[in-house]
Formats: C-alpha cells, sequence, structure tokens
C-alpha cells in the first residue's frame, strides 16, 4: 500500500552523544499520523537509536548492509546482524555507494535478494549524474538502474520495497532540481514499473525524492502527485527541520 515516508539519513555523522541529543530533540517533536518518519543512525550507534525509540513511532533503520549473511568480509554489517538488533528497513544503493564504494547494480540485485530474504524491507535509491542529465540521458540511465536490480522479482516481493529517486546533479552541485523535475522523473519511474508490473501495482509503491529536501521547499515538492515523501539528508540532523518536514504534507 502506498504511503507518505520521510526518511532521515544521517550519514557519516554524529557519535553517541551527539546521537543521543538528537534522538531527545526528535522525541519532543510533533509527529504526524500519517507519515511514516524514520531515521538512519550510523552502525554504531544502531542500537542506542533503537532501543531508545522502541516505544516512539519514529522507525530506526539502517544506511547499508552486506549482501552476504555472514563470512569474511570484514568492517561489514549483515542482514542478520540488523534483524538481531531489531532492525526492520535498509537503504540500499544510495548515490553515495554507488560512487564512493563501487556498488554496481549487479551488487545491488543481491543486496536487495540478501535484504528480501531476511524479511527486511528495502528503500532503494538511484538517480543520474549531471552528465546524465545535460545529454539527456537521465531518463534511460534511472530506467536502467531499476530494471536492473529490482526487474528479477515478482510484484509481490516488491511489496517490501519503497524507491527513493536521488537527482545526483541538484546536491552539493549549485545546480537546482525544481519541484517539476521531481515530479516528471516519479511519473516516469511509475511509468517504468507499470511496464513489468502494471499500473495497479505500480500506483501502490511508495517513491521517495531525495534532491536537498529542506523546510522551505518540502511541501511544494511534496505536493507534486507521484511523490511520497523524503529521503532527507543534511536537514536530517537537525529535529526541528526533520519534522518541518515531516510536517509539510
Amino acid at each position: 500500500m502506498r504511503k507518505n515516508i520521510v526518511a532521515g539519513n544521517w550519514k557519516m555523522n554524529n557519535d553517541l552523544s551527539e546521537t543521543e541529543t538528537l534522538i531527545r530533540e526528535l522525541k519532543l517533536q510533533n509527529n504526524p499520523s500519517d507519515v511514516e518518519v524514520m531515521v538512519a543512525p550510523s552502525f554504531t550507534n544502531l542500537w542506542q537509536a533503537f532501543n531508545t525509540l522502541k516505544d516512539h513511532s519514529i522507525e530506526v533503520i539502517a544506511q547499508n548492509m552486506h549482501f552476504a549473511d555472514s563470512g569474511a568480509y570484514t568492517g561489514e554489517v549483515s542482514a542478520p546482524m540488523l534483524k538481531s538488533l531489531g532492525i526492520k528497513t535498509v537503504i540500499l544503493g544510495h548515490s553515495e555507494r554507488r560512487a564512493y564504494f563501487n556498488e554496481t547494480d549487479d551488487i545491488l540485485a543481491k543486496k536487495v535478494d540478501t535484504a528480501l530474504k531476511n524479511e527486511l524491507r528495502v528503500i532503494f535509491c538511484f538517480g543520474e549524474e549531471l552528465k546524465d542529465r545535460k545529454a539527456e540521458n537521465h531518463e534511460t540511465v534511472v530506467g536502467n538502474q531499476i530494471k536492473n536490480a529490482l526487474f528479477h522479482l515478482d510484484a509481490s516481493a516488491l511489496n517490501n520495497i519503497v524507491l527513493a529517486y536521488e537527482p545526483v546533479w541538484a546536491i552539493g552541485t549549485g545546480e537546482t532540481a525544481s519541484p517539476e523535475q521531481a515530479q516528471d522523473m516519479h511519473a516516469f519511474i511509475r511509468k517504468t514499473l507499470a511496464s513489468k508490473y502494471g499500473d495497479d501495482f505500480a500506483n501502490e509503491v511508495s517513491i521517495l525524492y531525495g534532491g536537498s529536501v529542506k523546510p522551505s521547499n518540502a511541501k511544494e515538492i511534496f505536493s507534486k502527485p507521484d511523490v511520497d515523501g523524503g529521503l532527507i539528508g543534511g536537514a536530517a540532523l537537525n529535529a526541528e527541520d526533520f519534522f518541518a518536514i515531516a510536517n509539510a504534507f
């Protein structure tokens, strides 16, 4: 079922003390009843965050995981490890994982399979770079990222996947993505899903926008018919800003 979702990706920010402070501030905010609110702390602070928020409506999720359930992968974290902490959702395919850690569509397909096998919900990220947008190749790039990593799945498996479109060219580049550009791409993404799984299924999938959402632009972005929420970066590190975005619906 299609839901409104606002997920905060804290990336490699906040030590334990800072994590505890931010969580206390988050718990003081007005939490909208019609929006799923999630936060993704670093691995080292997942348990503390989960334990502190276990009786709260904010869900604690993971930023990444390995495709193997166990093995000689020093420094990596597995799906069973996340589940043992009570984690139920994981972000996969983030643009920074693709760019800095060379995660390919094939690797991400394996990660998705492992997450679903372990009954984890996936927020699956994808998006084009500036060169793709300038070459007007953005739809081809995004379509291939979705197809290569997800189209081997049955429709029933995709019920546990939330999509997150990240226009990489609009994050920290000085370029700006308009709400209309976000809507155009989200509509294309839904059309791509429909080509494989049908219109009814495509219309039930939540698609988040991850292009520098802020309190000042969230309401306009979220008003677009195919935008179901946001994957929030920098603004998620400020409790008031984050919940201003969550309440923008």
